[in-house]
């Protein structure tokens, strides 16, 4: 094909997608400000579950794909898609890294290139935050002289059935020409091409997709305390509601929620709406609040499981299975267990954690990396089955455990178990 694609950011989003590309013939630019990565990808090295080492190092001999610091290497570029961050710093909305990313691009800009947003952010961040940056840094009209769109990321770390060929893309322009200019570059990449009739719409769709996985995971997070408190069994209400073939969909409880979607990004659209109409986005806030405590209700049930027992939490030897926020991955952002393990050392147990697709240090003072054995199961005080990894024996796990508190509902029952 041989256009040059410039993909700003190389992380769980930009660097699947800047391998696609490669892959398909574009000459592919990953532009990686973190020193550190950017050297993990020139010798071949994906820190990315869903990119191989392999498959990156294919990539670097053939020079269809070119990690780099420089933003000199940007220069001539056709299309470039920025996949940057957008975290919270006190609760609000940062866009530093779409503003950076923005200045950068601008400077390279040229007429007839495009530039497509993937970060989530709120709806009015393409034409509002980027728009006004790359025209200004550039001296180009966006729409008029270059095209600019909004294609929403869906990206879900380690699943192979819907991956980021095969997941539907949403693209939109500020303009017809620029939803089409974006639409041929990710016709080329993916199995199929959702069109948007707006930026605005297609950032409000994905934080919409967002909100209502938080909203329901909160609905079932809480049903659970309720439920426990009831004498009900919530796992059996959940399946037997689940036969019902229209009007539910399964959501099911955990520790909490984790990853950058579920924690972050539906408080960027109750910002937007407390900011532009001045009045509270109540489920989101509710639901935030939910999902945010049931690190403290795990904490809570275990110190009850244990008692029962006859020991304190504060001593007790816990053996928490998991790090990633989800299952089957290595990613730890904003992961519940994190927040788990904090509140145990905090109430004075001595907390060991096996997880060995977590290669990333939490930096928990006190917190004891281990593999896991019958060694480790059985000295325990409790197994707490955080993260449920697909590699475990539970039914071994259970069998070997003097008592599991599972927050997933992965081990078989027996007398032993307790679930969330």
């Amino acid at each position: 094909m041989g256009s040059k694609v410039v993909v700003m950011g190389q992380g769980y989003v930009g660097l699947p997608l800047a391998v696609a590309a490669a892959e398909r013939g574009y000459e592919v630019v990953g532009f990686e400000v973190d020193e550190a990565r950017a050297k993990k990808l020139a010798a071949g090295e994906s820190y990315v579950g869903d990119v191989s080492s392999a498959r990156l190092a294919a990539l670097l001999a053939s020079g269809a794909y070119r990690p780099t610091l420089e933003p000199g290497d940007l220069a001539d570029f056709d299309i470039a898609v920025v996949t940057v961050p957008t975290p919270l710093r006190d609760g609000l909305p940062d866009l530093s890294y779409i503003e950076s990313a923005g200045r950068t691009l601008g400077r390279w800009l040229q007429p007839g290139a495009a530039v497509s947003l993937e970060s989530t952010s709120y709806p009015g961040t393409t034409e509002d935050v980027l728009a006004p940056l790359l025209e200004k840094l550039s001296g180009l009209a966006a729409g008029d002289d270059f095209h600019l769109g909004y294609s929403p990321e869906r990206i879900d770390p380690g699943n192979t059935r819907w991956t980021f060929t095969t997941t539907p893309k949403v693209v939109a322009g500020v303009d017809e020409g620029s939803r089409e200019r974006l639409a041929d570059f990710y016709g080329s990449l993916v199995d199929e091409v959702v069109p948007a009739p707006s930026p605005r719409v297609a950032e409000m769709a994905k934080v919409l997709e967002n909100t209502f996985r938080h909203v329901n995971i909160a609905l079932v997070n809480e049903l659970a305390m309720h439920a426990e408190a009831l004498g009900v069994d919530v796992w059996q209400a959940l399946d037997i509601a689940g036969t019902k073939p229209f009007g539910f969909m399964r959501f099911t409880p955990g520790p909490g929620v984790g990853g950058h979607c579920l924690p972050v990004d539906p408080l960027y659209l109750s910002w937007k709406v407390e900011r532009a109409l001045s009045r509270p986005f109540r489920m989101v806030a509710l639901a935030d609040e939910l999902n945010t405590q049931m690190p403290e209700y795990v904490v809570r049930r275990l110190t009850r499981g244990l008692g029962r027992r006859g020991q304190t939490l504060h001593g007790a030897r816990v053996l928490m299975l998991g790090l990633a926020y989800k299952p089957n991955t290595g990613d730890v952002r904003e992961s519940p267990a994190i927040r788990v393990a904090e509140q145990l050392l905090a109430e004075g147990a001595a907390i060991r954690v096996a997880d060995p697709l977590v290669s990333e240090d939490p930096g928990l003072a006190g917190l004891e990396r281990v593999a896991l054995s019958d060694e480790e199961v059985e000295a325990a005080h409790v197994v707490l089955v955080v993260t449920d990894h697909d590699d475990v024996d539970y039914a071994h796990l259970v069998d070997t455990a003097g008592y599991v508190f599972d927050c997933r509902h992965r081990v078989p029952e027996a007398a032993n178990v307790e679930y969330l």
